[in-house]
């Protein structure tokens, strides 16, 4: 195992076309000035899958001139235009195919894609929810096996992999249980996600033992109960840790949703309304709802 400390910045929901300019600006500094060693991108590049969204993002990601993999959100697929959402979805990445769900090696350290956007969920409307489809799994898993004995394993996805919301059994990430338990099997060190807008640092127990799941917040306008963010990742031997990085410095403990199990996360984005719902300390919940469009 390499000694050196190995930096990942984790960036997630930047919606472009609602995006905090301030924020990106920042996030860009931070990117040139400190060279970290990969940006990983948890999805919903945009707010609606528009050409001019995806234009800016594809733009700003290019330019960012450090190894990036990105992934897939369920805001980035076109609602508007049903024929490319089923024929041909990823189309309006092609500046930047390259890095999506694309797998990045780094010294003893692998990041590989889990997919859990898919195009429609006969089960539920409007299909923003996650599903970890069997050929999904089966190729993060393949991908896995497929790496040199003795690397560590951080895997990237959008939606966290919580299968049923706690207080009603809501149905939110198809196949999350399963997932969970593949990925546990192979001792993956932690999966990345995004989504939820508020960021989190929880441990999962399934039948194959303990997942680290690590969400990071938005660095868009549509915040949740936390300042707009990112987490640098730092991996030095067996350790890594996490920081919530925000332009208002507050600490990551009070940034984090905390004091809640992985079957109490979020569904989505919207700020929490209801008795129960998680709140981060911070607790930087906005008056009213944010705008969609």
């Amino acid at each position: 195992m390499t000694d050196r400390t190995l930096t990942l910045f984790h960036l997630s929901d930047i919606h472009f076309g609602l995006e905090d300019r301030s924020a990106l600006a920042w996030v860009e500094r931070c990117i040139a000035h400190e060279r970290p060693d990969a940006v990983a991108i948890t999805g919903d590049l945009t707010m609606r899958a528009r050409h001019r969204e995806f234009d800016a993002a594809c733009r700003w990601i290019r330019q960012l001139d450090v190894p990036v993999t990105v992934e897939v959100g369920n805001h980035d697929i076109p609602y508007a235009n049903l024929y490319q959402r089923f024929f041909d979805p990823y189309r309006r990445f092609n500046a930047i195919e390259d890095l999506v769900e694309a797998e990045l090696d780094l010294p003893r350290l692998a990041i590989i894609p889990l997919k859990t956007t898919t195009r429609a969920q006969w089960q539920r409307f409007p299909w923003s929810n996650g599903w970890v489809t069997d050929k999904a799994l089966a190729e993060t898993l393949a991908a896995i096996d497929a790496q040199p004995a003795g690397t560590r394993i951080l895997v990237t996805a959008h939606h966290p992999l919580t299968e049923r919301r706690e207080r009603d059994n809501k149905l939110l990430t198809i196949n999350g249980k399963k997932a969970m338990a593949g990925l546990a099997g192979r001792k993956v060190d932690a999966i990345l996600t995004g989504h939820i807008h508020d960021p989190f640092d929880l441990i999962a127990q399934t039948p194959e033992g303990p997942l680290r799941m690590i969400g990071a917040g938005t660095l868009s306008k549509r915040i949740r109960s936390t300042p707009p963010s990112f987490n640098e990742i730092r991996i030095t031997g067996a350790s890594i840790e996490v920081t919530a990085r925000n332009l208002e410095d507050v600490a990551t403990r009070d940034m984090m949703l905390c004091g809640v199990s992985e079957n109490a996360l979020p569904e989505n984005a919207l700020p929490p309304r209801q008795p129960g719902e998680p709140v981060a300390p911070v607790g930087n919940v906005p008056a009213v709802d944010p705008p969609v469009s």
